[in-house]
């Protein structure tokens, strides 16, 4: 058996790769962005491992939204004129997501007040993975200031974060929870 090492100290000064060969400080925007898409991924695996038996549906959804994550990892990878081709975010799977929120937003009351980031455990989770999105989704913005980036990896980002704030809703309505308003006293 062939034991690949996972380290390879090129970091330790600070540089790594894009997917083109070009090594950059791992403070340029586009790794900023990957790395911050790459957090989100891990807590929505967060998310899935805490997915109590009733909710198990979601498992498949949140899999296949952690895969989407990888490849926009890739597409935040690869400078638009790599000299090979890499997968795109595309907007077919905007319309996915779309899809999803009108399904799981259908039945839940609808929003006349600031709700508070709370409730069931699991609907929780899915606010702090929202906001972990939004950061994605900044770093994104920032990135896309200076560098030529695919415009659906930031469309596909906004929808997510919108995607999980409805989760988080549905499943403290699943859940029997209930909402908490917020207060402006």
């Amino acid at each position: 058996m062939r034991i690949t090492k996972v380290y390879t100290k090129f970091g330790d000064g600070g540089k790594t790769y894009l997917a083109n060969g070009e090594v950059v400080p791992k403070t340029h925007p586009r790794v900023v962005a990957y790395g911050e898409v790459d957090e989100l991924n891990s807590f929505i695996g967060l998310v899935r491992s805490e997915l109590p038996e009733g909710l198990k549906g979601l498992d498949n959804i949140l899999r296949d939204i952690q895969n989407d994550l990888f490849l926009i990892g890739g597409d935040l990878a690869t400078p638009s004129d790599a000299p090979f081709e890499v997968k795109r975010m595309d907007d077919g799977r905007v319309k996915w997501l779309e899809s999803l929120i009108d399904r799981y937003n259908g039945g839940l009351p609808p929003l006349k007040e600031f709700i508070l980031p709370a409730g069931h455990r699991l609907s929780s989770l899915l606010h702090v993975a929202r906001t972990v999105c939004r950061r994605a989704e900044r770093a994104v913005i920032s990135a896309m200031e200076g560098e030529d980036i695919n415009p659906q990896v930031q469309i596909y980002l906004n929808r997510l974060s919108d995607l999980l704030f409805v989760l988080a809703r549905w499943v403290n309505h699943r859940m029997g929870t209930g909402e908490e308003y917020a207060s402006f006293k």
